[in-house]
C-alpha cells in the first residue's frame, strides 16, 4: 500500500514498539506528545484511528473534531475515559484491550495486601534506620487463613482468587454480572450484595469498572460494615472509594490499613491526606503497567484498530450498534 494511501493513525502517546510496527504495516502512524484536547486534535484532524491512553479523554468534541475518524482504541482495560454513546452517534467504533493487563494487576493487588499485613513500608524504613529491634515486634500478620473479599470477579478478580486460594485463604466474592456457579469456578463463594460481603472479610479488594453504580462504592456506610482491623485495596479505579471516609475509617483505627493504586484525582496532590499515613501503601495507577502487559496491550488493541480500517469487524468491539453503518463506509 503507498504510503500516501494509508490511513492516519494517531497515538495520544507512546506505545510498547511490537504495538506501533504492527500499526506501521498498514497505516501512517504519528505519536503525539500533547496530552491536551486541543494538541490531541489538531494533530489528529486528518486521522481515521486515535489510540487513546490515559490522558487527554476521548470526548465528543474531540472525535467530531476528527472529521475521518473511525476508530478510537483504548490502550488498556477500562473505558471511563471514552464518552461510548458519542462515539456511537458520531459513528466512531471503539476497542481496548480486555484481559491485557489482568495478570499484572492481579500481583499488584496481591502486593499490596502483602505489603499491608507484613507493615513493609514501616519495616523497611526502621530498616534503614539500623533499628533491628523494633522491627520484631510490629505485629506483622498472615494472610493465610484470613477471608479475602473480591467486588468484580472479572479477568482481574478470578486471579486474584486462585492467588489468594493458593496461599491459604478463604475467598468470597460479590459480583451481580456474574452467575453463582460461575464465581465458584473462578475460585470463590458467592455472596449475595456487598452490604452481606463486608462484615464477612479480614481484606476487601475491589476489581471493578467505574459507573455510576459503583462510584463512591466505599464510603462512610460501607465501610462501617467491614470488620475492625480490616485491610482495604484498590486497583481498580479510584472514584470507587470516598477518600475522606476511608481517611477518617483509618486514623479512627476502623480499618487497619490500605492499599491504594488509584486515588479520586489523578495525580492525587501531594496534600492528600492518605500520603501522610504510615498504614497507607501507595502507588500511582501502575499495576496494569509491566513490559509484558505494556506489549500485550499495544499489540491487541492495534490489531483491533487495524480489523477496523480494513472493514473487518473486530473481536472486541464496545459499541457493536455502530457497526451496521461504519462497516458500509
Amino acid at each position: 500500500m503507498a504510503t500516501e494511501s494509508r490511513p492516519l493513525v494517531v497515538l495520544a502517546g507512546p506505545i510498547n514498539p511490537d504495538g506501533k510496527a504492527l500499526l506501521e504495516r498498514e497505516a501512517r502512524v504519528v505519536v503525539c506528545d500533547d496530552e491536551t484536547e486541543a494538541g490531541l486534535a489538531r494533530v489528529a484532524a486528518e486521522a481515521a484511528g486515535i489510540l487513546f491512553r490515559l490522558r487527554p479523554s476521548c470526548t465528543e468534541s474531540l472525535m467530531a473534531a476528527c472529521t475521518k475518524l473511525r476508530v478510537v482504541g483504548r490502550h488498556g482495560v477500562g473505558l471511563d475515559t471514552v464518552d461510548i454513546p458519542a462515539a456511537t452517534r458520531l459513528g466512531v467504533a471503539v476497542v481496548h484491550a480486555p484481559g491485557s493487563n489482568s495478570q499484572a494487576v492481579a500481583e499488584h493487588a496481591l502486593m499490596l495486601m502483602l505489603a499491608c499485613v507484613k507493615r513493609t513500608r514501616h519495616i523497611d524504613t526502621l530498616t534503614r534506620k539500623g533499628d533491628w529491634g523494633a522491627t520484631r515486634v510490629v505485629g506483622n500478620t498472615e494472610l493465610a487463613g484470613k477471608t479475602l473479599g473480591i467486588v468484580g470477579v472479572g479477568n482481574i478478580g478470578r486471579r486474584v482468587a486462585k492467588f489468594a486460594g493458593a496461599i491459604g485463604m478463604r475467598v468470597l466474592a460479590y459480583d451481580k454480572y456474574v452467575p453463582d456457579d460461575e464465581v465458584r469456578r473462578r475460585g470463590a463463594e458467592p455472596v449475595k450484595s456487598l452490604e452481606a460481603l463486608l462484615p464477612q472479610v479480614e481484606v476487601l479488594t475491589c476489581h471493578t469498572p467505574l459507573t455510576s453504580e459503583t462510584t463512591h462504592m466505599i464510603n462512610p456506610k460501607t465501610l462501617a460494615l467491614m470488620k475492625p482491623g480490616a485491610i482495604f485495596v484498590n486497583t481498580s479505579r479510584g472514584p470507587v472509594q470516598d477518600e475522606r471516609a476511608l481517611f477518617e475509617a483509618l486514623t479512627r483505627g476502623h480499618l487497619g490499613a490500605a492499599g491504594l493504586d488509584v486515588w479520586e484525582e489523578e495525580p492525587t496532590p501531594l496534600d492528600n491526606p492518605l500520603l501522610n499515613l504510615e498504614n497507607v501503601v501507595c502507588s500511582p495507577h501502575v499495576a496494569g503497567v509491566t513490559r509484558e502487559a505494556n506489549r500485550q496491550m499495544a499489540v491487541q488493541v492495534a490489531g483491533e484498530m487495524l480489523r477496523v480500517l480494513r472493514g473487518e469487524k473486530p473481536e472486541v468491539l464496545v459499541n457493536p450498534e455502530v457497526w451496521p453503518r461504519l462497516g458500509q463506509r
